[in-house]
């Protein structure tokens, strides 16, 4: 299985020359860390921030430069700081390629929920709703199941939803899926797990095609 730091790796190779990218809270801020070289990206940060780079090294750390996790980030050059307003006409706009977020559930038809348990206090929703409603390319970094074991890839999610039928792709510490109209579709493996373990942890119809490769995290 993967740890939070091999999910994000994974998630990079997703990411595309060019791309504007927003980075959700959680195992999504690690994902600008994992980006070739090679390749120049724009990542967008909803608290007002375009050209985050990797996080800062300790001791080299400026508590007014954050995301929007309120992680101390480090910028690149030519890097952007506005209000929110202007951030969010970005993202309603349709400016942004690739969102990615984490998930407390996903359904098989790609309904996310990701905001909210209920009785249990909570600061507000962020920006989660208007990036799920806007983008057309939406990728959920999350594990796959819960610390009790059960499954956060379900037929029909049961905490209050952020978006309907919105996820594209999901990365988690077991697999690779992609949210089609039967489904979730399996793409990869995580190295060294069985299509078995992964059975044995999607509650959500899960749809398996010819062989699947292990994941690629070089």
């Amino acid at each position: 299985m993967l740890d939070k730091t091999g999910i994000a790796k994974r998630i990079a190779k997703e990411v595309k020359n060019g791309y504007y990218v927003n980075l959700g809270i959680g195992i999504p801020t690690l994902v600008a860390n994992y980006v070739r070289n090679d390749i120049e990206v724009e990542f967008q940060s909803e608290n007002g921030v375009l050209g985050m780079g990797p996080f800062p090294y300790e001791g080299e750390e400026d508590a007014d430069i954050i995301n929007a996790g309120k992680q101390t980030i480090t910028t690149l050059p030519g890097a952007s700081f506005f209000d929110s307003a202007l951030s969010f006409s970005m993202i309603r706009g349709q400016h942004v390629d690739l969102t990615i977020l984490g998930a407390m559930e996903v359904a098989e038809n790609g309904d996310i929920a990701n905001w909210k348990i209920p009785g249990r206090m909570v600061k507000g929703m962020g920006g989660a709703m208007d990036l799920v409603a806007s983008a057309e390319n939406i990728i959920v970094a999350m594990m796959h199941t819960n610390k009790r074991g059960e499954s956060k890839l379900l037929k029909k999610c049961s905490l209050p939803l952020t978006g309907v039928g919105c996820v594209k792709k999901i990365v988690t510490n077991l697999a690779v899926l992609e949210v089609v109209e039967t489904g979730f579709k399996l793409l990869e493996r995580a190295p060294g797990v069985s299509i078995d373990d992964i059975k044995d942890a999607t509650q959500g119809r899960l749809l398996i095609e010819g062989d699947i490769p292990e994941m690629d995290l070089n």
